[in-house]
């Protein structure tokens, strides 16, 4: 288990807080956030895709700006994305155009 590196939250309220303090989702407060894409992978087994989920809709109720905040769920991935020979290059081409287009630099 990772008790042993990250402490037990369960028995020591000095763990709890320390993993509390760097929580994503218990870090979002009422501010400016930059332009974002989130991605999840459905049969990721470390990061349910419902914790990006969550993460994304409480900072879509809490945020103060309109930049663009966009949630994509890999309906065939895990934690490391998805598998096949060329699909790593299609998901880095898919982050780089939202980094074009949140730059200005497409067409549209």
């Amino acid at each position: 288990g990772e008790w042993p590196e990250w402490g037990n939250p369960v028995a020591s309220k000095q763990a709890f807080a320390y993993i509390l303090s760097y929580s994503p989702y218990d870090q979002v407060v009422a501010q400016d956030y930059p332009p974002m894409l989130v991605t999840a992978g459905l049969n990721d087994p470390r990061v349910t895709y419902w914790e990006p989920a969550k993460w994304v809709a409480k900072l879509r109720d809490t945020k103060t700006d309109d930049n663009v905040l966009l949630l994509k769920t890999n309906m065939g991935a895990g934690h490391g994305g998805k598998s096949g020979r060329f699909t790593s290059l299609y998901e880095t081409a898919e982050a780089y155009a939202f980094i074009l287009w949140q730059l200005g630099l497409t067409d549209e």
